[in-house]
């Protein structure tokens, strides 16, 4: 089999057998961290085409439970950053998570749909959270498995923006992942996989945190449709709590009506990005 000239296909496949057994033995869930997925000239390219913090594509989910910024159109990125997404959707990296993951039948998804291109600016946060449970245009497709490329040039300690994996009775945040560029963290996904960025980014204001994320799903008969579960860690305090459950509640009644209704996310990011400038100005 001829090697990708984007993804070294050699390092992820090798002892697969043996990544395979970590996977699932990670703790507090499957998930596993890789560096140098890229190859380094591949990596350079994709930095620099990632869109500007400006670039007219960038939609905002700006509300109590995360600020950040997503782009799920492929077609408007830069090339590299195109066809490495196409070749994460190709059937020989989905057969690697498959052999990773232990899931059978996995689904890619070109529509990005909750994945594509992220960034997060300075202040910004994604509380800890489980992932919604089903694809909102097939609801019989069952989401499986996240994967995130970083897509930082630098990422110091101190800017914060670690992600935080937490156990299933959200006790205590078990792992923590440093976003550094050309590193992908590949998780299983269910309704008890908390995991997020939850403090405010310290990086400076022209720095992002950037990301690509593509989400696989498996075909089910009786999907369980879940909205993003956002949670309150132990040591929240009581209107901080108060205001993440009325979120999250929200959120649920949102994700209800836009797949009963087909309601459009971009209305509703306008109003959002409205309203997160008002509250940045009362700051």
């Amino acid at each position: 089999m001829s090697d990708s000239p984007l993804v070294d296909f050699a390092a992820l496949e090798s002892d697969l057998d043996a990544a395979a057994a970590s996977y699932g033995a990670a703790d507090p869930f499957p998930h596993t961290v890789i560096d140098n997925v890229l190859r380094p000239e591949v990596f350079d390219k994709a930095v620099a085409e990632f869109p500007g913090m400006k670039d007219e594509f960038w939609k905002g989910y700006l509300h109590v439970n995360e600020t950040k910024y997503s782009n799920t159109e492929p077609d408007t990125w830069g090339p590299t950053l195109h066809d490495v997404a196409q070749e994460f959707c190709s059937p020989r990296f989905v057969a690697y998570l498959e052999k990773l993951t232990g899931i059978s039948n996995l689904i890619p998804d070109w529509t990005m749909d909750g994945g594509g291109l992220h960034q997060t600016l300075r202040g910004g946060h994604l509380n800890i959270h489980a992932d919604f449970t089903t694809h909102h245009t097939h609801e019989n497709w069952a989401r499986r498995v996240n994967i995130l490329l970083y897509l930082n040039e630098e990422w110091p300690d101190e800017w914060g923006g670690k992600l935080e994996l937490w156990d299933r009775n959200m006790q205590q945040c078990r792992a923590r992942v440093t976003p550094a560029g050309n590193r992908m963290l590949v998780f299983s996904t269910a309704y008890d996989t908390f995991h997020g960025h939850p403090d405010g980014l310290t990086c400076p204001p022209d720095v992002a945190r950037r990301s690509m994320a593509l989400y696989y799903f498996t075909e089910e008969e009786g999907t369980i449709r879940r909205a993003t579960n956002y949670q309150a860690r132990p040591d929240e305090s009581r209107a901080r709590r108060a205001a993440i459950a009325a979120d999250r509640t929200a959120l649920d009644i949102y994700d209800r009506l836009k797949r009963r209704l087909g309601i459009s996310d971009e209305r509703v990011n306008k109003l959002l990005a409205r309203v997160d400038r008002l509250r940045r100005r009362n700051r």
